[in-house]
C-alpha cells in the first residue's frame, strides 16, 4: 500500500475486495443406522418440514453414507456429519464428532 500499511488480501486481490469466504460446508446431526462396512457408517437424518399444499409438519428422512476412518461410530450413536468431496459413488459426507453414545 502507498500509505505503509499491511493488506490482509491475498496477493493480486484487488483492492476492497470481500474477505475469502467461511467455510459454507453443510453439517447436519443425525443417527446412525448401520456400521456394517469398512470405514463407512449410514446416517439417517430427520428434517421437518411443512407441507406446501396442507400445511402439516411432515417428517423426512434421508439416508446419508458417512466416511468414518477411525470406526468410532456405532448403531444408535447421535453424530454431527461434515459435507466433503466425494469420496466414492454414494459417500459425500464425513463424520465430524459422535455427540452421543447410544444406550
Amino acid at each position: 500500500m502507498a500509505d505503509g500499511t499491511v493488506s490482509t488480501q491475498p496477493a493480486g486481490a484487488p483492492e476492497g475486495a470481500a474477505e475469502p469466504r467461511a467455510n459454507r460446508r453443510k453439517v447436519r446431526e443425525g443417527t446412525v443406522v448401520s456400521d456394517k462396512m469398512n470405514a463407512t457408517v449410514v446416517v439417517a437424518v430427520v428434517e421437518r418440514v411443512r407441507h406446501p399444499r396442507y400445511g402439516k409438519t411432515v417428517q423426512r428422512t434421508k439416508r446419508l453414507y458417512v466416511h468414518d476412518a477411525q470406526g468410532e461410530a456405532r448403531v444408535g450413536d447421535r453424530v454431527r456429519v461434515v459435507e466433503t468431496r466425494p469420496l466414492s459413488k454414494l459417500k459425500h459426507w464425513r463424520l465430524e464428532s459422535v455427540l452421543e453414545r447410544a444406550r
